[in-house]
């Protein structure tokens, strides 16, 4: 037998339809903000990875799929989204566009190496946005919020914005030689991949996991206080726009996210999960106003986003959040002999063209094992089609919630359906039809 892949997990039936009505809601969410879906290719040059998000980052050096093409071509399966979205910017000229700044979203697959855990795959869905074309801290704001606000509307609880600033290039580079001259006397202390990062990116040490322990770490100088004055008065412009918004958040110097392409704001969302283990990161970004230019861009400012989809369903298993998703048919129809099984075929399709949700048979089952089969898809309503009453042009259609039974006339049966489909439909999602017995207890139901 072929088994998936390790890293990778098949998404079907009833998960589906839970990661289906998780996309609904953050593509809704961010079409509310004005944000446009942007699909970009699987893999690409992978001199844009290596240029983008950094040389010396985990995910280029230890975690991206490499080959050659047959072209002999270095290719890249795509790590992660704001890469491909920046090149997709500039190759496609929308610097040009009257109306800024562009604001695109994505929800993709992504590809990295590295040891698979809970929420941590090879094969990884990845959703994010990028707001391109303002330097703004009502921008930095705006994006914080987003994601805050997304995961509140899914229900997760306990959700806190751990914010930072690593300046412009002056304060940046002042901070980097604080690290070197704090580091470079306790180098024999470090971990190998620190020792590498000492002198090409000091910065990386602070997300190193095996020394975040350590003393030395623990004393590290702060980026805020290596901001220059420009950099100081931006960083509070943002909590400004924050507290006006009213998301909470806590100014976390230790926050420096694990890619080269920051600067200014980064930010990390966190989730108050029980069971989610010591890292409830759940999202996390920042501003990247130099890595358009150096991907062969104009000048422009730009700040995303961007969150673990595989760990977002975890996080809301864990919480037992229910969501309010579908897991019901509207109508199945039952047949006995071979003429009303081709007027099932035909009233199905007709049916399902007119927007309901309709099974039939396709087994050659008896009645009774076809009824069972209804029941199984929780349909809300049976036809049992009969000879007889289609000479009539009428049916009998049955509730399966109140075992209520009509004739309707096939003339009248789809205004019967859009009439009856939704009445005994609680907002929680379950099957109460309301009243003292609502299994959600919520009497305005």
């Amino acid at each position: 037998m072929i088994t998936k892949q390790k890293g990778c997990v098949d998404i079907y039936g009833k998960d589906a339809k839970k990661w289906k009505y998780v996309s609904r809601v953050i593509d809704e969410v961010l079409e509310k903000y004005n944000y446009s879906e942007i699909r970009v290719p699987v893999f690409e040059a992978s001199e844009l990875f290596h240029r983008g998000v950094g040389e010396t980052t985990d995910i280029v050096t230890k975690e991206t799929y490499d080959f050659q093409d047959r072209g002999g071509r270095n290719i890249t399966l795509r790590p992660e989204g704001t890469a491909g979205v920046v090149r997709s910017y500039i190759e496609n000229k929308m610097y040009g566009d009257a109306s800024q700044p562009i604001k695109l979203y994505y929800n993709m697959p992504m590809y990295r190496y590295e040891r698979p855990q809970a929420g941590r795959l090879r094969e990884l869905t990845q959703f994010g946005y990028e707001l391109i074309g303002s330097d703004d801290p009502l921008a930095d704001a705006e994006v914080i919020s987003i994601a805050v606000n997304i995961y509140k509307i899914l229900g997760l609880k306990g959700i806190k914005v751990n914010l930072n600033s690593l300046g412009d290039k002056e304060s940046r580079e002042q901070y980097r030689d604080a690290l070197i001259k704090h580091f470079k006397p306790h180098i024999k202390d470090l971990c190998s991949d620190c020792k590498e990062r000492l002198e090409k990116n000091p910065l990386r040490i602070l997300d190193c996991k095996v020394d975040a322990d350590k003393d030395i770490m623990k004393k590290a100088p702060k980026t805020i206080d290596y901001l220059n004055e420009e950099s100081q008065i931006r960083f509070t412009k943002v909590k400004e726009y924050l507290e006006l918004m009213g998301i909470e958040y806590e100014v976390d110097p230790k926050v420096v996210r694990g890619l080269d392409y920051y600067n200014h704001t980064v930010f990390e969302i966190e989730a108050n999960i029980e069971g989610f283990g010591a890292q409830n990161v759940i999202g996390g970004g920042g501003r990247y106003n130099n890595m358009i230019e150096n991907l062969g861009g104009p000048s422009t400012p730009a700040i995303g986003f961007a969150a673990g989809f595989d760990r977002l369903m975890i996080a809301l298993d864990k919480e037992n959040i229910k969501l309010p998703i579908n897991d019901n048919i509207d109508l199945f129809l039952l047949y006995v002999n071979d003429d009303e099984k081709k007027y099932a075929v035909y009233l199905a399709n007709d049916l399902r063209m007119k927007g309901f949700i309709v099974e039939t048979d396709y087994l050659s089952r008896g009645l009774k094992a076809q009824f069972k089969q209804a029941d199984r898809l929780k349909s809300k309503f049976t036809i049992v089609l009969n000879s007889d009453d289609l000479k009539q042009n009428e049916v009998k259609i049955k509730n399966t919630s109140t075992k209520e039974e009509d004739v309707v006339s096939l003339d009248a049966l789809v205004y019967y359906l859009d009439e009856n489909m939704y009445e005994d439909e609680c907002e929680c999602g379950e099957d109460c039809h309301c009243g003292d017995n609502c299994k959600c207890g919520d009497k305005k139901c």
